[in-house]
Protein backbone atom coordinates (compact mmCIF):
# COMPACT_ATOMS: atom_id res chain seq x y z
CA UNK A 1 0.00 0.00 0.00
CA UNK A 2 1.63 3.29 -0.86
CA UNK A 3 1.44 5.60 2.58
CA UNK A 4 3.16 9.16 2.95
CA UNK A 5 3.61 10.16 6.58
CA UNK A 6 3.52 14.00 6.90
CA UNK A 7 5.66 15.04 9.60
CA UNK A 8 9.55 13.70 10.88
CA UNK A 9 9.47 13.59 14.18
CA UNK A 10 10.36 11.15 16.58
CA UNK A 11 6.61 9.36 16.04
CA UNK A 12 6.21 9.64 12.50
CA UNK A 13 9.68 8.44 11.47
CA UNK A 14 9.24 5.59 14.13
CA UNK A 15 6.03 4.96 12.40
CA UNK A 16 7.59 4.73 8.89
CA UNK A 17 9.94 2.60 9.99
CA UNK A 18 7.77 -0.02 11.33
CA UNK A 19 5.11 0.68 8.03
CA UNK A 20 8.20 -0.03 5.66
CA UNK A 21 8.55 -3.71 5.65
CA UNK A 22 5.34 -4.39 3.77
CA UNK A 23 4.03 -0.93 1.85
CA UNK A 24 5.46 1.86 -0.07
CA UNK A 25 6.36 4.84 2.53
CA UNK A 26 7.40 8.07 1.71
CA UNK A 27 8.26 10.30 4.93
CA UNK A 28 7.91 14.06 4.09
CA UNK A 29 9.33 16.81 6.82
CA UNK A 30 9.25 20.56 6.65
CA UNK A 31 13.43 21.06 7.99
CA UNK A 32 15.40 20.46 4.63
CA UNK A 33 18.85 20.41 6.64
CA UNK A 34 17.33 17.85 8.85
CA UNK A 35 15.90 15.94 5.71
CA UNK A 36 19.27 16.17 3.81
CA UNK A 37 21.28 14.80 6.33
CA UNK A 38 18.55 11.99 7.31
CA UNK A 39 18.75 10.77 3.11
CA UNK A 40 22.91 10.74 3.45
CA UNK A 41 23.17 9.14 6.36
CA UNK A 42 19.98 7.07 6.49
CA UNK A 43 19.16 7.73 10.09
CA UNK A 44 16.85 10.94 11.68
CA UNK A 45 19.59 11.94 14.06
CA UNK A 46 17.66 15.51 15.20
CA UNK A 47 14.51 13.62 15.85
CA UNK A 48 14.85 9.93 16.14
CA UNK A 49 18.94 9.25 16.41
CA UNK A 50 19.99 5.42 16.74
CA UNK A 51 17.56 3.96 14.50
CA UNK A 52 18.29 3.10 10.52
CA UNK A 53 15.81 4.37 8.36
CA UNK A 54 15.08 1.96 5.82
CA UNK A 55 16.47 1.74 2.00
CA UNK A 56 12.91 1.86 0.89
CA UNK A 57 11.82 4.87 3.11
CA UNK A 58 11.95 7.62 -0.04
CA UNK A 59 12.53 10.55 2.52
CA UNK A 60 11.55 14.22 0.45
CA UNK A 61 10.37 18.07 1.67
CA UNK A 62 8.36 18.66 -1.27
CA UNK A 63 4.41 18.29 -0.06
CA UNK A 64 2.99 17.60 -3.65
CA UNK A 65 5.37 14.79 -3.98
CA UNK A 66 3.93 13.28 -0.67
CA UNK A 67 0.65 13.62 -1.78
CA UNK A 68 0.88 12.70 -4.78
CA UNK A 69 2.35 9.53 -3.42
CA UNK A 70 -0.66 8.56 -2.09
CA UNK A 71 -3.78 10.10 -4.48
CA UNK A 72 -6.45 6.87 -4.93
CA UNK A 73 -6.35 4.41 -2.54
CA UNK A 74 -2.73 4.93 -0.35
CA UNK A 75 -3.21 6.45 3.17
CA UNK A 76 -1.85 9.93 4.43
CA UNK A 77 -0.74 10.03 8.36
CA UNK A 78 -0.45 13.19 9.63
CA UNK A 79 2.31 13.50 12.46
CA UNK A 80 1.99 16.86 13.54
CA UNK A 81 1.35 18.08 17.02
CA UNK A 82 -1.96 19.24 17.54
CA UNK A 83 -0.94 22.94 17.45
CA UNK A 84 0.33 21.88 13.83
CA UNK A 85 -2.57 20.44 12.73
CA UNK A 86 -4.22 23.32 11.55
CA UNK A 87 -1.24 25.05 9.78
CA UNK A 88 -0.55 21.43 8.28
CA UNK A 89 -3.82 20.75 7.08
CA UNK A 90 -4.18 24.08 5.58
CA UNK A 91 -1.08 23.55 3.50
CA UNK A 92 -2.52 20.38 2.42
CA UNK A 93 -6.09 21.80 1.73
CA UNK A 94 -4.91 22.85 -1.75
CA UNK A 95 -4.45 18.99 -2.79
CA UNK A 96 -6.67 16.17 -3.51
CA UNK A 97 -7.09 14.73 0.60
CA UNK A 98 -6.84 10.87 0.08
CA UNK A 99 -7.82 9.02 3.11
CA UNK A 100 -6.59 10.54 6.27
CA UNK A 101 -5.30 9.63 9.57
CA UNK A 102 -3.63 11.52 12.41
CA UNK A 103 -1.47 10.74 15.35
CA UNK A 104 -1.73 14.03 17.31
CA UNK A 105 -3.20 13.64 21.32
CA UNK A 106 -4.14 16.18 22.59
CA UNK A 107 -7.07 19.54 22.42
CA UNK A 108 -6.42 22.56 20.57
CA UNK A 109 -5.47 25.77 22.52
CA UNK A 110 -8.02 28.71 22.54
CA UNK A 111 -10.38 26.72 20.43
CA UNK A 112 -10.63 23.44 22.50
CA UNK A 113 -11.38 21.28 19.26
CA UNK A 114 -10.31 17.93 19.59
CA UNK A 115 -7.97 17.03 16.15
CA UNK A 116 -11.62 15.23 14.40
CA UNK A 117 -13.28 18.74 14.92
CA UNK A 118 -10.00 20.56 13.36
CA UNK A 119 -9.99 18.04 10.43
CA UNK A 120 -13.46 19.24 9.64
CA UNK A 121 -13.42 22.79 10.29
CA UNK A 122 -10.11 22.70 7.27
CA UNK A 123 -10.92 20.09 5.12
CA UNK A 124 -14.60 19.02 5.58
CA UNK A 125 -15.95 15.81 6.27
CA UNK A 126 -14.44 12.75 4.81
CA UNK A 127 -12.94 9.42 4.98
CA UNK A 128 -10.71 10.49 8.36
CA UNK A 129 -9.25 8.14 11.19
CA UNK A 130 -7.15 8.47 14.55
CA UNK A 131 -4.41 5.98 15.34
CA UNK A 132 -3.59 6.36 19.15
CA UNK A 133 -2.73 4.00 21.84
CA UNK A 134 -0.05 3.36 24.60
CA UNK A 135 3.52 3.93 22.40
CA UNK A 136 6.42 5.41 22.88
CA UNK A 137 8.33 6.14 19.48
CA UNK A 138 11.74 4.64 20.40
CA UNK A 139 10.35 1.27 21.24
CA UNK A 140 8.07 0.79 18.01
CA UNK A 141 11.39 1.62 15.74
CA UNK A 142 13.22 -0.90 17.49
CA UNK A 143 10.45 -3.67 16.63
CA UNK A 144 8.76 -4.31 20.41
CA UNK A 145 5.26 -5.52 20.56
CA UNK A 146 2.65 -2.94 20.94
CA UNK A 147 -1.27 -2.48 20.14
CA UNK A 148 -2.96 0.34 19.01
CA UNK A 149 -6.47 1.47 18.02
CA UNK A 150 -7.58 3.19 14.99
CA UNK A 151 -11.02 4.73 15.30
CA UNK A 152 -13.28 6.12 12.51
CA UNK A 153 -16.72 6.54 11.31
CA UNK A 154 -15.67 4.68 8.26
CA UNK A 155 -15.45 1.04 8.62
CA UNK A 156 -13.33 0.50 4.90
CA UNK A 157 -10.92 2.85 6.12
CA UNK A 158 -10.31 0.94 9.60
CA UNK A 159 -10.14 -2.54 7.94
CA UNK A 160 -7.67 -0.27 5.46
CA UNK A 161 -5.18 0.76 8.33
CA UNK A 162 -5.41 -2.27 10.08
CA UNK A 163 -4.30 -3.70 6.81
CA UNK A 164 -1.23 -1.43 6.81
CA UNK A 165 0.03 -1.46 9.93
CA UNK A 166 -1.21 -4.92 11.46
CA UNK A 167 1.78 -7.56 11.81
CA UNK A 168 3.73 -9.82 14.56
CA UNK A 169 4.60 -6.57 16.28
CA UNK A 170 2.43 -4.41 15.94
CA UNK A 171 -1.74 -5.17 16.74
CA UNK A 172 -4.08 -2.75 15.49
CA UNK A 173 -7.68 -3.03 17.06
CA UNK A 174 -10.36 -0.90 15.52
CA UNK A 175 -13.34 1.22 17.16
CA UNK A 176 -15.71 3.67 15.74
CA UNK A 177 -15.42 6.04 19.20
CA UNK A 178 -13.35 8.73 17.79
CA UNK A 179 -14.44 11.06 20.27
CA UNK A 180 -13.54 8.65 23.19
CA UNK A 181 -9.91 7.60 21.86
CA UNK A 182 -9.03 11.17 21.11
CA UNK A 183 -10.23 12.34 24.74
CA UNK A 184 -8.01 9.40 26.29
CA UNK A 185 -5.04 10.21 24.04
CA UNK A 186 -5.56 13.59 25.33
CA UNK A 187 -6.04 14.05 29.57
CA UNK A 188 -3.46 11.12 29.93
CA UNK A 189 -0.41 13.35 29.33
CA UNK A 190 -2.20 15.72 31.90
CA UNK A 191 -1.99 13.12 34.16
CA UNK A 192 1.29 11.65 33.27
CA UNK A 193 2.45 15.51 34.56
CA UNK A 194 0.70 14.77 37.29
CA UNK A 195 2.27 11.54 38.22
CA UNK A 196 5.75 12.67 37.75
CA UNK A 197 5.20 15.26 39.82
CA UNK A 198 4.13 13.03 43.20
CA UNK A 199 7.10 10.53 41.96
CA UNK A 200 9.53 12.92 41.70
CA UNK A 201 8.47 14.15 45.56
CA UNK A 202 8.67 11.24 46.47
CA UNK A 203 4.96 10.31 47.20
CA UNK A 204 5.51 6.06 46.62
CA UNK A 205 3.93 4.04 44.32
CA UNK A 206 1.02 3.94 46.24
CA UNK A 207 0.14 7.35 45.45
CA UNK A 208 0.58 6.83 42.31
CA UNK A 209 -1.82 3.94 41.52
CA UNK A 210 -4.18 6.15 43.53
CA UNK A 211 -3.48 9.25 41.11
CA UNK A 212 -3.77 7.02 37.76
CA UNK A 213 -7.17 5.50 38.52
CA UNK A 214 -8.35 8.81 40.04
CA UNK A 215 -7.24 10.28 36.88
CA UNK A 216 -9.12 7.50 34.65
CA UNK A 217 -12.04 8.89 36.18
CA UNK A 218 -11.30 11.92 34.88
CA UNK A 219 -10.79 11.14 31.50
CA UNK A 220 -14.29 9.10 31.79
CA UNK A 221 -16.60 12.05 33.32
CA UNK A 222 -15.15 14.48 30.53
CA UNK A 223 -15.56 11.75 27.49
CA UNK A 224 -18.82 10.43 28.63
CA UNK A 225 -20.15 13.80 28.74
CA UNK A 226 -18.89 15.07 25.07
CA UNK A 227 -20.52 12.03 23.55
CA UNK A 228 -17.95 9.13 24.44
CA UNK A 229 -18.64 5.28 25.45
CA UNK A 230 -17.19 4.34 28.99
CA UNK A 231 -15.95 0.89 27.51
CA UNK A 232 -13.44 3.33 25.08
CA UNK A 233 -11.79 4.36 28.28
CA UNK A 234 -11.06 0.72 29.63
CA UNK A 235 -9.43 -0.24 26.23
CA UNK A 236 -5.80 0.92 24.85
CA UNK A 237 -6.78 4.56 23.88
CA UNK A 238 -7.94 5.23 27.67
CA UNK A 239 -6.62 2.95 30.66
CA UNK A 240 -3.57 1.45 28.20
CA UNK A 241 -2.08 4.77 27.16
CA UNK A 242 -2.77 6.01 31.19
CA UNK A 243 -0.59 3.22 32.90
CA UNK A 244 2.20 3.77 29.66
CA UNK A 245 2.42 7.48 29.95
CA UNK A 246 2.24 7.79 33.66
CA UNK A 247 4.79 5.32 34.38
CA UNK A 248 7.71 4.86 31.51
CA UNK A 249 10.58 7.26 31.99
CA UNK A 250 10.36 7.76 27.90
CA UNK A 251 7.17 9.90 28.45
CA UNK A 252 7.92 13.52 27.82
CA UNK A 253 4.96 14.68 29.94
CA UNK A 254 6.32 12.67 32.47
CA UNK A 255 9.61 13.88 32.28
CA UNK A 256 8.08 17.64 32.73
CA UNK A 257 6.02 16.34 35.96
CA UNK A 258 9.26 14.89 37.11
CA UNK A 259 11.59 18.31 36.60
CA UNK A 260 8.83 20.44 38.40
CA UNK A 261 9.10 18.42 41.07
CA UNK A 262 13.02 19.01 40.97
CA UNK A 263 12.14 22.75 41.05
CA UNK A 264 12.95 23.55 37.66
CA UNK A 265 11.04 25.83 35.46
CA UNK A 266 8.77 24.97 32.75
CA UNK A 267 10.27 26.53 30.26
CA UNK A 268 14.00 25.07 31.19
CA UNK A 269 12.30 21.43 31.07
CA UNK A 270 10.81 21.92 27.54
CA UNK A 271 13.79 23.41 26.42
CA UNK A 272 15.87 20.15 27.91
CA UNK A 273 13.32 17.57 26.29
CA UNK A 274 13.89 19.11 23.08
CA UNK A 275 10.37 18.09 21.94
CA UNK A 276 6.86 18.51 22.20
CA UNK A 277 4.74 17.22 25.63
CA UNK A 278 1.20 17.77 24.89
CA UNK A 279 -0.05 17.51 28.18
CA UNK A 280 1.32 21.70 28.73
CA UNK A 281 -1.26 23.08 26.51
CA UNK A 282 -4.04 20.77 26.99
CA UNK A 283 -3.98 21.17 30.89
CA UNK A 284 -5.38 24.87 30.04
CA UNK A 285 -7.70 23.79 27.47
CA UNK A 286 -9.36 20.55 29.31
CA UNK A 287 -9.54 23.09 32.01
CA UNK A 288 -11.69 25.08 30.14
CA UNK A 289 -13.96 22.76 29.45
CA UNK A 290 -14.60 21.08 31.99
CA UNK A 291 -15.29 23.76 33.84
CA UNK A 292 -17.71 25.21 30.66
CA UNK A 293 -19.76 21.63 31.28
CA UNK A 294 -19.67 21.12 35.00
CA UNK A 295 -17.42 18.75 35.19
CA UNK A 296 -15.32 17.68 38.41
CA UNK A 297 -11.57 17.07 37.12
CA UNK A 298 -9.20 18.21 40.37
CA UNK A 299 -6.25 16.29 39.26
CA UNK A 300 -6.43 18.58 35.87
CA UNK A 301 -7.09 21.37 38.05
CA UNK A 302 -4.22 21.02 40.46
CA UNK A 303 -1.62 20.48 37.18
CA UNK A 304 -3.34 23.32 35.38
CA UNK A 305 -2.75 25.47 38.85
CA UNK A 306 1.20 24.57 38.64
CA UNK A 307 1.43 24.88 35.12
CA UNK A 308 0.25 28.43 34.72
CA UNK A 309 -1.09 29.57 38.32
CA UNK A 310 2.12 29.85 39.70
CA UNK A 311 0.57 27.38 42.29
CA UNK A 312 3.84 24.90 43.95
CA UNK A 313 3.77 21.56 43.68
CA UNK A 314 3.63 20.72 46.71
CA UNK A 315 0.33 22.74 46.78
CA UNK A 316 -1.28 20.53 43.87
CA UNK A 317 -0.73 17.81 46.44
CA UNK A 318 -2.12 19.20 49.39
CA UNK A 319 -5.41 20.36 47.10
CA UNK A 320 -5.83 16.91 46.10
CA UNK A 321 -5.08 15.22 49.22
CA UNK A 322 -7.41 18.34 51.26
CA UNK A 323 -10.79 17.21 49.02
CA UNK A 324 -13.54 15.88 51.09
CA UNK A 325 -14.10 12.26 51.17
CA UNK A 326 -16.81 10.83 48.63
CA UNK A 327 -18.25 7.82 47.26
CA UNK A 328 -15.78 6.42 44.77
CA UNK A 329 -18.18 6.16 41.56
CA UNK A 330 -17.64 8.52 38.64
Amino acid sequence: MNISIIGAGAWGTALAISLAARNEVVLWGRNAEAMREAAASRENKAYLPGFALPSTIKLTTDLDQAVDHVVGDGLLIVAASVAGLRPLLHQLAAHPIPNIVWLCKGVEEGTGLLPHQIVGDVIGDGDAAVLSGPSFAQEVAQGLPCALVVASSNAALRDQVVAAAHCQTMRIYSSDDVVGVEIGGAVKNILAIATGITDGLGFGLNARAALITRGLAEITRLGVTLGARTETFMGLAGVGDLILTCTGDLSRNRQVGLGLAAGKKLDTIIAELGHVAEGVRCAAAVRTIAHQHGIEMPITDAVAGVLFDGNAVQEMVAQLLARNPRDEGL
